[in-house]
C-alpha cells in the first residue's frame, strides 16, 4: 500500500466487504440531463478505456436489483442513460461487491417547471478507482484521466482524490466511516445522489484535485486571482478555459493522518480561500445535532478550517 493512502478494509460479520479505500472522481453540473447525456456517454467511454471495458459487470435496475452487463444489460443501461427527461444510472464492478470500479450518473430535468426542483438540485457524475490503479499507473495517469473526463463537462465543481469507498446508507457503515474520517482528512466521505439533491453551485472541502467553474471561480476573480491567493509550494492552478480551472494540491493524492501530524497544510490553505462558498449539510432536528456522530460529521465538514 502507498504511504499516501492507508489500506482500509472493513468487513461485515458474513465476510462481505463494507468499506475500502480508493479514489473518487466526481463532477457537479447545474445543467439539465438533456444537455448532458452525450457528454456523459463520452465520459463513460473515456473511463472504460482507462480501466478496461470488462471492469464494470453489473447494472442497477430501477427496482434496486443488480443485473449482469451482458448485451441486454448494456442496452438497458444505455437506454436509461439517454432517458427522455432525467437519468439515474449506476454500474458496478465485474466482481460483485469488490467496490473497485463504479460509475454513477444522476441527470435531472432541470428547468422543467413541473418538477419543482429546489435551487440546490444539480446533475452529478461520478467514477471510482481502486488504489491499485494508482499504484500501478502512478498519480499522473489518474490526473490525466480526471482532466480528460472534465474536458467536455460543463461543471460548476468537481473533485478527484482519496475516498472511503462504500455505501453510506447501509446500516452501520456510516458509523464505521465516522470512526476513521477525522484521522484521514484527505479522504472523501460522500453519497453522490445526496449531493446531486443538495450541493447546488457550492463547493466542498478540498481534495487532491479541485475543479472550479462558474459561479465560484468568477466570484473569486478568475484563475489568475485564485492563483495569487495560494502559496503552498506544491499547489498548482491550471486554467481549463475562460471560466474553469483545476487546483491540484501536490504531486500525489494524500489522505493525511492527524495521528502522525500530517494535517495537509495546502488543503487548509485552499479551504480558507473557498470558505465563503463551502457546502455544509443541512442541520437536522435540534435533538439530533447533539448526538456524537452528528458532531463528528460537523467536525469533518470543518476539518480544514478549525
Amino acid at each position: 500500500m502507498s504511504q499516501h493512502i492507508p489500506r482500509i478494509r472493513v468487513l461485515a460479520q458474513n465476510g462481505a466487504l463494507l468499506i475500502r479505500e480508493g479514489l473518487r472522481i466526481h463532477f457537479h453540473m447545474p445543467q439539465p440531463h438533456s444537455r448532458l447525456e452525450h457528454a456523459v456517454e463520452r465520459a463513460l467511454g473515456v473511463y472504460l478505456d482507462a480501466v478496461g471495458h470488462d471492469a464494470l459487470g453489473f447494472y442497477a435496475t430501477e427496482e434496486g436489483e443488480w443485473v449482469a452487463l451482458d448485451g441486454t444489460g448494456w442496452r438497458a443501461a444505455r437506454q436509461e442513460l439517454h432517458g427522455e427527461n432525467f437519468s439515474n444510472v449506476v454500474l458496478s464492478d465485474a466482481e460483485n461487491g469488490a467496490m473497485r470500479y463504479y460509475f454513477e450518473y444522476y441527470g435531472k430535468d432541470l428547468g422543467n417547471p413541473e418538477r419543482f426542483y429546489s435551487p440546490t438540485v444539480i446533475s452529478s457524475l461520478g467514477f471510482w478507482l481502486p488504489t491499485e490503479f494508482l499504484e500501478q499507473h502512478g498519480p499522473n495517469r489518474v490526473s490525466e484521466l480526471a482532466l480528460t473526463l472534465a474536458k467536455d463537462l460543463p461543471f460548476s465543481f468537481g473533485q478527484a482524490g482519496p475516498s472511503f469507498q462504500c455505501q453510506l446508507d447501509i446500516l452501520g457503515v456510516r458509523d464505521e466511516v465516522d470512526a476513521r474520517c477525522l484521522r484521514y482528512p484527505g479522504m472523501d466521505v460522500s453519497m453522490l445522489n445526496a449531493l446531486a439533491s443538495d450541493l447546488g453551485t457550492r463547493v466542498r472541502g478540498p481534495s487532491w484535485m479541485n475543479f472550479l467553474g462558474p459561479p465560484v471561480l468568477t466570484e473569486l476573480g478568475g484563475t489568475a486571482a485564485l492563483r495569487a491567493r495560494l502559496h503552498s509550494p506544491d499547489t498548482t492552478v491550471q486554467e481549463l478555459g475562460p471560466d474553469r480551472a483545476v487546483i491540484t494540491l501536490g504531486p500525489w493524492p494524500e489522505a493525511g493522518d492527524t495521528e502522525q501530524g500530517q494535517t495537509l497544510p495546502a488543503y487548509r490553505e485552499l479551504a480558507r480561500v473557498l470558505r465563503p462558498w463551502l457546502y455544509q449539510e443541512h442541520p437536522g432536528p435540534p435533538e439530533l445535532n447533539e448526538h456524537h456522530l452528528v458532531k463528528v460529521r460537523r467536525r469533518w465538514e470543518r476539518r480544514f478550517l478549525d
